[in-house]
This record gives C-alpha cells, structure tokens and sequence, in this order.
C-alpha cells in the first residue's frame, strides 16, 4: 500500500514539473556539428534528450557487465553438472555399484569441489570400495568445516567402530555430543559406553539431557532411569546398602513392573520388617510378569518362616495369575521343601504332557524324593535333555544367567527380556533323539496293589519232598540226588555262548545199591507251611514277566571261545611230590625186581 502511494507521489510531481518547463517562455537551440535544432517548446527536446541518453547508459551498462555474465555462467554451468554427478554417485552408491560412484566422485570432486554433498559422495565411494584411508581423508576434511562438521564426526566415529577403536569412538562421540546435544547417535554411544565402565551417574546425566532436549518421550526417561538406578543398587548391594537402598526405592517408583527392582525392594522392606509392604512390591510386578525371582522373593518375604507357611504364600501368589507356568513352579517348588508331595504333582500334572526343562527336573526331584525311585527320576532327568526350553534372559540373540541394564551386543539400553531365546523355539522337524524304551516304561503310570491280608487269605505254599539219609553206621551207600524246587523259579542268566537248555543233556545218574525205601506222603499244606511273608519287590505291570526256563539237573562247564583253558595235569612240582604220603612197598617178584634195580 505505501508503496503505491509514493508511486503515485512521483508521477504527480513529475507531471507538475513538466507543466511548469512547458509554461516557461523562450526558446531552445541545440546545435551539434553541423546540425541546429530550434524548438519553441524544449520540453519536448528535452525529453528527447533524456531518452537519448538513458538508452546509451543501458548499452554502455550491458556491455560492461558481459564478462561477469560470461563467468556466472560458466560457473553455473560447473555446478549444474557438479549436482548432477553427486545424484548419479548418490544414486550408484545405494543400489552398490562401486564404479559408477568413483566415477562420479571424481566428476563432481572436479565440478563442485567445494559442494559438501561432494565431499559426502567421496568419502561414501571410498567405504564402498573399502577405502579406510581415503575414507577417513574425505571425513576429517569435513569435520574441518563448519558446516559439515557434525557429519565429518559422525563418519569418523564408524571408522573408528569399524577398526575396533572404542576408545577413539567414544572420544569422537563426546566431542559430537558437546556440539550438539540433541545427536541421538552421540548421546547413544556415550551412554553405551558410561554403562559398560559402570559410570551410573555419567548415563543418568545423559538420560536427563535426552529428556530435555525431546529425544525421549516421558514414559521412556522414566524407564530407562529406572534401569540405571536399579544396576546402581545391584552393584552398592554389598559396599554402600544405603545409598543401594535409595536408589532401588527410586526405580520401583519409577518403573514398578522392572522385576530386578522390585526383587531387591521386597528384599529391603523385608529386612526392614515392612513385610505388607515388600509384598504389594512383588505383587505388583507378578501381575505384570511373572517371574521365579519374584516367587521366591515372596515366599521368603517374612524371616523364619517354615517351609508349609512359605507354601501357603506362594499358592496367594500363584492365584492372582491363576494358569501360568510360573506360579505353578513356584507351587512344586515350595510344595517339594515342604514334602506336600501330592500338592507338587497336582501343580505341575497340566504341564506333564509336554514338559519344560524345569517341569521335567522337579517330576524328577518328585520321584528321586518321594519313593526313592532312582529309575523313573533317570528317565525324567533324560527328558529334560529334550524338553522345551524355559524363558531366560534374552537381548539381541545373546542368552544371560542374570538381568544386565545393556545389551553387550548392540550397547542398547533395557534390552534384556524375560522370553524363550530364538534358538529354542520349536519347529516343524521331528526331534532328533527319540523317546527311548527305558524312558517309556519307567514313565508308565505305576499300579497301585492293595495289601493283602496274611491271616485271612493265607497263601498254600508248595510242599517240599523230604530226602531221607540213611545212618552211616549200618553201611555206606550213595545218596540219590534229589532237585529241590524253589518258591519262585526266576529266569536264569544265560550267557552269549551258552547253548540252549533243551540242548543240554543230564548225565544218567549213578544206580543205587539197593531199592530206596518208599518217600512218605506229605502232609497237608495248611499244617506243614508257615504263612508267606509280603513280597520284598512289586511286581511291576509294565514289563513282561518272562517264562522260567527248566533248571538242568547237573550244569556242564562251558568254556569261553577264547578261553584257552586250565592243564588238568599242571606243572610239575617237585615239593608237592616230596609233601604226598609215601608209597606202599610192592610185594611178590616184581617188588624184589624193583629193590634190586634201585
């Protein structure tokens, strides 16, 4: 608006001049050379005049600025052709021909040497090709400039990640994060690398930064904090308990579902005798995640408790997460410790089909404690072995025993979760071990016998015949041998080369000098046979009773293929012939013959 008024000033003004030169008498003679113009009105002589003259300034004007058009233009010209170089590299460096983007460097490193994207593509070609050296050139020259001196560091601090040199990395790192406190990569790497020399208060000042600078929302700040504060009450538990202390009831505030916190929280309120208070502590984090270090936390919240009142807690526990895995653990575990063996096998009984590797090692310590059965707690242990994999602490493909507040393989922080590793997962192939026959039958459901009563249904035992021996004063005779019949025949032990027993033939059995008398008929069972005691062993239902093979009635020798046997004759010894009774004389001819040849 005002400029349009003092355009409208200017031309009345200029209008007003020209009527006050046209109201003026007399007259205007311009003579040049030879030539004499004469006007009665010089206004319009004048006008002539001035456009005259404007039109030679123009062409003077123009011809003067020809050179710096000339230069402009061939200047534009060089970066026109600069950009285009630094697209094609750019574009040849992200589909990976390391070639074209060399090419292109060059051109643009001729054409726009100044350009920082230039400077960018050299140094992005010379990684590509695997150029450390050029690399580094091209992005110290960057960080050199003012402008590019955040990208020249971040680039110097990829070289230094990949030659292996922390130390100048996180230097790099701190310089950039001075700079400019908003880098996320920066403030990232220094975080990483406070947490790895444990520097607790150093991460904590940098978490504050995030959050200022808007890196990180709220709930994210107050996570992370958590996670520092509580790795800073692990690591003072045993040097500095109080400044622990404070630090681990900060991150409960913080983040009440972080489950190392809460375990080391419950842990001082319990030793503090704030037992209702430690309690809402675990319960609160159970609710979230259920975890063992948090059932065990709550079974020994209170001091002195007895293992049935440490069992009664748990089952509180377990029931405000009534189905999961680990409130029934928890159950068997404590269960076991309080030899309430029935609650520990009704607890675990919906996990039993398909068992975890804990599930499986309890049904073992179950039979190992209960009834001592070593076989059925061996086949347990053996299908631990293939047993699905419970959770443990992950981060990145990288399994810990315990919770860390970084993930040492990408420095990133609360990384650790509470999940089955990726390794562990099932898939669609078969097992590679097969359930053994051992395994199926000591896992077979045992048969429960009831007692038998001896006094009512007393058992007839199989009489026994009677051998009769003779008096040895009336006359030596030879005793019949008589096969005594046991209660049970087992089934003997055969070796690998024995033959078969319908193979082997009895010796006939030498004939007695007179008639045996005839046996005496037995007596009834029920007089005679005491009653028979319980059995030491059950029978057990899944394996097979074998038939009881006929006991021969003399047993041959059998040697071994190999064995190469012993001399009947034996080696000679001279002292034991010396040790024998002396012969008898011999009498007649032949023992006058033998004292005379001696």
């Amino acid at each position: 608006m005002i400029r349009i008024i003092l355009f409208l000033l200017l031309i009345a003004l200029a209008a007003a001049g020209a009527a006050w030169l046209a109201d003026q008498p007399g007259d205007l003679v311009l003579n040049w050379g030879g030539l004499r113009f004469t006007s009665k009105q010089p206004m319009y002589l004048l006008g002539l005049v001035v456009v005259v003259a404007m039109v030679a300034g123009v062409i003077l004007r123009g011809l003067w600025k020809i050179p710096s058009h000339i230069r402009r233009g061939r200047r534009e010209r060089r970066h026109a052709r600069g950009r285009h170089a630094i697209t094609q590299g750019l574009l040849a460096i992200g589909h990976g021909d390391s070639s074209a983007a060399r090419a292109h460097a060059e051109v643009a490193r001729r054409h726009a040497a100044n350009d920082p994207l230039a400077l960018l593509l050299h140094a992005q070609s010379a990684q590509l090709d695997g150029d450390r050296e050029g690399a580094q050139r091209a992005f110290r020259a960057m960080a050199e400039r003012e402008d590019t001196r955040l990208l020249g560091l971040r680039g110097l601090f990829i070289e230094a990640q990949r030659a292996d040199d922390p130390v100048a990395a996180v230097m790099i790192a701190e310089e950039a994060l001075k700079m400019s406190p908003s880098s996320s990569w920066a403030s990232h790497a220094v975080l990483g690398f406070c947490c790895a020399k444990g520097d607790w208060a150093g991460a904590l000042s940098i978490i504050d930064n995030n959050q200022s600078a808007g890196l990180i929302d709220k709930a994210t700040y107050r996570r992370q904090r958590g996670v520092l504060l509580t790795a800073r009450a692990l690591e003072f538990e045993t040097v500095d308990r109080d400044l622990s202390r404070a630090s681990v009831m900060e991150a409960v505030k913080l983040a009440p579902t972080l489950i190392p916190a809460a375990v080391l929280a419950a842990k001082f309120e319990s030793e503090a005798h704030q037992v209702r208070r430690a309690m809402r502590i675990v319960e609160t984090a159970w609710l979230a995640q259920p975890h063992p270090d948090l059932a065990d936390a709550y079974s020994h919240v209170r001091l002195g408790d007895s293992a049935r009142q440490r069992l009664v807690r748990v089952e509180t526990l377990a029931a405000k997460k009534p189905g999961h895995i680990e409130g029934a653990l928890a159950i068997a575990r404590a269960a076991i410790d309080a030899a309430e063996f029935a609650k520990a096998r009704a607890a675990l009984q919906p996990f039993v089909t398909a068992p975890t590797q804990r599930v499986a090692l309890l049904m073992a310590e179950i039979e190992r404690t209960e009834h001592g059965d070593s076989g059925r707690a061996r086949a347990w242990t053996l299908r631990a072995v293939r047993a699905l994999h419970d959770p443990v602490w992950t981060a990145d493909g990288y399994v810990s025993d315990r919770w860390r507040p970084v993930s040492p393989v990408t420095g990133r922080l609360d990384a650790f979760q509470w999940q089955t590793p990726v390794a562990a997962l099932p898939s669609d192939k078969g097992h590679a071990i097969e359930p053994s026959p051992f395994e199926e039958a000591m896992l077979a459901p045992r048969r429960v016998e009831p007692p038998k009563e001896v006094a009512s249904e007393p058992e007839v035992a199989r009489p026994v015949e009677p051998v009769e021996v003779k008096p040895a004063e009336v006359r030596p005779v030879e005793v019949k041998p008589v096969e005594v019949k046991p209660l049970e025949p087992a089934a003997p032990t055969v070796q690998d080369n024995a033959p078969l027993p319908a193979a082997i033939e009895a010796e006939p059995a030498p004939a007695p000098a007179e008639p045996a008398a005839p046996e005496p008929a037995p007596r009834p069972a029920a007089e005679s046979a005491p009653p028979a005691p319980a059995p030491l062993f059950r029978s057990r239902a899944d394996l097979p009773k074998a038939a009881p093979a006929p006991i021969p009635a003399v047993i041959p020798i059998i040697r071994a293929p190999d064995d190469p046997g012993v001399d009947e004759d034996g080696p000679v010894d001279e002292f034991a012939e010396q040790i024998g009774p002396p012969k008898a004389q011999v009498g007649g001819w032949r023992g006058f013959l033998s004292r005379l040849g001696s």
